[in-house]
């Protein structure tokens, strides 16, 4: 998990046009590896590698893009990731590249592949495995959702914005109020409870880029939304070694115990709902869809660690999930 800091370090943070930002390129480590641009490499049977910016082999490929789990935090090396056991074991007829990313929303997911897609020939097929990030954005507050939903640091970018703002003079307009400056940073107090107000946020930006993955992947491409399994979104008993490492992340959270401070997100009765909306939005655009929680807490047993926090999985909770999902999608 140190590898996995390093390459998030807010010091060399790579910021990206566009994006706002990326993983750090050219990153090396006995855990996770990135290619010139930031996108990491998946490993395929015999060792061969590739990624969007790296090698790209020829013929049509795979994507699997979403956050932070699809990028496969948590795993021992770059070989244990969901892209890297799609290609090497369970779906390996044709390579998979990892779009995954740290901290993105549904609108940074599809972005990275607008700014990116000349590097690729032909998309066979594209997973989006996601769910947990776009939940997270939109219980923040209204005035951070702007037209295009919260982001991840977007406090950052307000203050920053507001600096420049002043710094243009006494007359300047700060966030379109003289005189008057907008917050830029957000508390508990201040984040949306209503939890179907989240829902219908969290959907109505996913379905709003689902209509843009379709339009830039093209009518040959198939593309699926998997809503990602998460410990609270399924009936799962932790293992004792799961159990020991949330309680520690606990004691060092300043928002205090995870399932206090995501309490009106993180149930099974929630994510149903948020699954239930999520499926009609992909329905509505010719996508396929599959909530992942229920089957993959009917293959872990109840010694099975799978967890290295409540989102991201171990190289175990990696190989689990991956068969699930080329099982669930019928992937060759």
């Amino acid at each position: 998990m140190r590898d996995y800091d390093a390459l998030k370090d807010p010091a060399h943070r790579n910021y990206v046009p566009y994006l706002m930002y990326f993983h750090r390129t050219n990153f090396v480590s006995p855990s996770v590896n990135t290619d010139r641009s930031g996108f990491r490499v998946s490993v395929g049977s015999g060792g061969v590698t590739a990624s969007a910016a790296g090698n790209v082999p020829p013929g049509p490929v795979r994507i699997l893009a979403g956050g932070s789990s699809a990028l496969g935090v948590g795993a021992t090396d770059d070989s244990h990731t969901l892209a890297s056991l799609l290609w090497s074991r369970y779906a390996p007829s044709a390579p998979w590249l990892n779009f995954g990313s740290y901290c993105f929303n549904p609108t940074q997911e599809v972005l990275l592949l607008a700014l990116y897609r000349h590097l690729l020939g032909d998309i066979d097929e594209i997973v989006i495995f996601s769910g947990v990030n776009a939940v997270i954005m939109a219980r923040l507050p209204e005035w951070q959702q702007g037209d295009h939903g919260a982001f991840f640091f977007c406090g950052e970018y307000f203050e920053k914005m507001a600096e420049l703002r002043r710094a243009a003079g006494p007359g300047a307009r700060l966030f379109g109020r003289r005189g008057k400056q907008a917050p830029t940073v957000s508390t508990m107090d201040d984040l949306r409870r209503d939890t179907q107000m989240v829902i219908t946020s969290a959907t109505e930006t996913t379905h709003r880029q689902l209509d843009i993955w379709r339009r830039i992947a093209g009518s040959d491409t198939r593309i699926s939304y998997v809503l990602q399994p998460m410990t609270r979104w399924m009936r799962y008993a932790y293992a004792p070694q799961e159990q020991a490492l949330f309680d520690e992340y606990d004691q060092m959270s300043e928002l205090g115990p995870w399932d206090e401070a995501y309490a009106d997100i993180a149930s099974t009765a929630f994510a149903g709902s948020f699954a239930t909306a999520l499926s009609a939005a992909c329905a509505s655009q010719g996508v396929n869809f599959v909530d992942l929680n229920p089957v993959v807490a009917e293959l872990a047993g109840e010694a099975d660690w799978m967890f290295v926090d409540r989102v991201h999985y171990n190289d175990t909770g990696h190989d689990i999930v991956a068969r699930a999902t080329a099982e669930a999608l019928k992937l060759s």
